[in-house]
């Protein structure tokens, strides 16, 4: 039994979306998106991370870890991989002499800065093969879905 977006009958003949059918078109949009960004060569799990530290700034090891739901043991040989390629670097924790966070590089910004333009242009290209009514509906859509995933973190 699938959800429905609006629960007045069949989606295949009310012209309603199910929510299987949103799933699956979420996913094809992200892989779209994520296979289009090629700079630096990174594997997926790479880039999340350099992503999330592009993003939020610097991290503990165990956060970035638990952030990307990997292992602590599998973060450090990423981060070391990373730090390696000169992406990353451990730094010390200002407010933790003990502590050590995860930093990007300038050469990991700039990556970082490429694969976003290259996911934001593989992006536009598909929205501007809609209709402007749908282009409008993707401009309110997406935004709202963040915010939804924004307000439960």
């Amino acid at each position: 039994m699938h959800k429905r977006v609006m629960d007045s009958g069949p989606a295949e003949t009310s012209g309603e979306t199910s929510i299987e059918d949103l799933m699956i078109a979420v996913e094809q949009l992200v892989r779209h998106v994520r296979r289009s960004a090629t700079a630096g060569g990174l594997s997926t799990a790479a880039s999340s991370a350099l992503g999330r530290l592009g993003r939020e700034g610097p991290q503990r090891l165990t956060e970035l870890a638990r952030a990307e739901n990997a292992t602590q043991p599998n973060m450090t040989q990423l981060v070391t991989r990373m730090e390696r390629a000169g992406l990353v670097r451990r730094v010390a924790d200002r407010t933790d002499g003990r502590g050590v966070l995860v930093e990007v590089t300038e050469l990991g910004e700039e990556v970082f800065r490429e694969r976003r333009a290259e996911r934001a242009e593989a992006l536009g290209q598909l929205v501007a093969e809609l209709s402007e009514p749908e282009r409008q509906a993707v401009r309110v859509a997406l935004p709202a879905l963040a915010r939804a995933i924004q307000e439960r973190s």
